[in-house]
């Protein structure tokens, strides 16, 4: 009986101090952000952690999501889950002084709010929202300079890929932004960029014109039969980074063989991209533009 009342009384106080231990990790933090630029911040998004880096800022990030993998040097910085599903314990614990998230991650900020660290929320699901996060990020973190140089580098560059394209005729865009059973040999379950805010600027920056621009929906289906009825003159076949496991660029581009076998004298292209920054709308779209510009427009490139 006394040995059961000793372990009884061991296992009530490692409850105890558990609970006290992570009452006390999860309070408000004691220190909330002082005046002055943050000097510990955490993004919570791939494109949020380019954009910190491309701004002069990754030697102040301590945290970031398991999706975040550029530049290199972010696979030594701690993760803290993702936007979904964020580890706010973790997120505590690094003692941050800014959160910064992207719009589709506001919902954490009254939890964040309770535990008294700051948060900056931007808009990154178009081209307007990304260029705008640049003056937005430089002001809140003391880099205003380096803001407005990124800026206007990005602008000069959008602006000669305009005055070049301004002439020409824009082709037929279809982009495809995600499929099922690649490298299989045939196209199923196709996903394009519809009425897309960021994909539909980034095709008519390029100086193309997307087919699906006034789909009722941002990212519809599509089947061969719609392709062909849609008539696209190019064809952008967004996949994954490509790795060990996945097929190579020529297999991928064979899954279209049949398609364009249907109706050869159409004289379609079709372009495989699987940059690492095809999909993730930070400050490196400005790359996915010139390099969709050069292959819409072959002309340039010989330039």
């Amino acid at each position: 009986m006394r040995i059961k009342l000793i372990l009884t009384t061991i296992i009530v106080l490692i409850f105890v101090v558990s609970f006290w231990a992570r009452s006390r990790l999860l309070a408000p933090a004691a220190n909330v952000r002082t005046a002055g630029p943050p000097q510990r911040i955490i993004s919570m998004a791939p494109s949020l952690t380019e954009m910190l880096f491309a701004l002069g800022l990754g030697d102040r990030v301590v945290g970031v999501t398991r999706y975040c993998n550029y530049p290199p040097e972010v696979k030594a910085i701690p993760p803290v889950g993702g936007l979904a599903d964020p580890n706010l314990e973790a997120m505590a614990a690094l003692e941050p002084d800014l959160v910064l998230m992207v719009a589709s991650g506001k919902r954490w900020q009254p939890a964040l709010n309770t535990l008294r660290i700051p948060t900056l929320v931007v808009d990154h699901r178009d081209v307007d929202g990304i260029l705008a996060s640049i003056t937005t990020i430089g002001q809140a973190c003391g880099a205003e300079e380096q803001a407005a140089a990124l800026l206007d580098d990005m602008q000069a560059r959008l602006a000669r890929i305009k005055r070049r394209t301004a002439h020409l005729t824009p082709p037929r865009v279809l982009m495809v932004v995600d499929r099922t059973g690649r490298g299989a040999g045939r196209l199923q379950d196709m996903h394009t960029a519809g009425n897309h805010p960021y994909f539909n600027a980034i095709i008519e920056m390029a100086g193309g014109r997307n087919v699906m621009k006034d789909a009722a929906v941002t990212i519809p289906l599509i089947t061969v039969e719609g392709i062909l009825g849609a008539d696209p003159d190019v064809i952008f076949d967004l996949v994954p980074p490509a790795s060990d496991q996945s097929p190579s660029q020529d297999t991928l581009r064979a899954d279209w063989d049949p398609l364009l076998q249907l109706d050869p004298a159409a004289g379609r292209r079709v372009f495989v991209l699987d940059d690492p920054y095809a999909q993730i709308p930070g400050p490196r779209f400005i790359l996915l533009v010139e390099k969709m510009a050069r292959l819409l427009h072959p002309e340039l490139a010989r330039e």
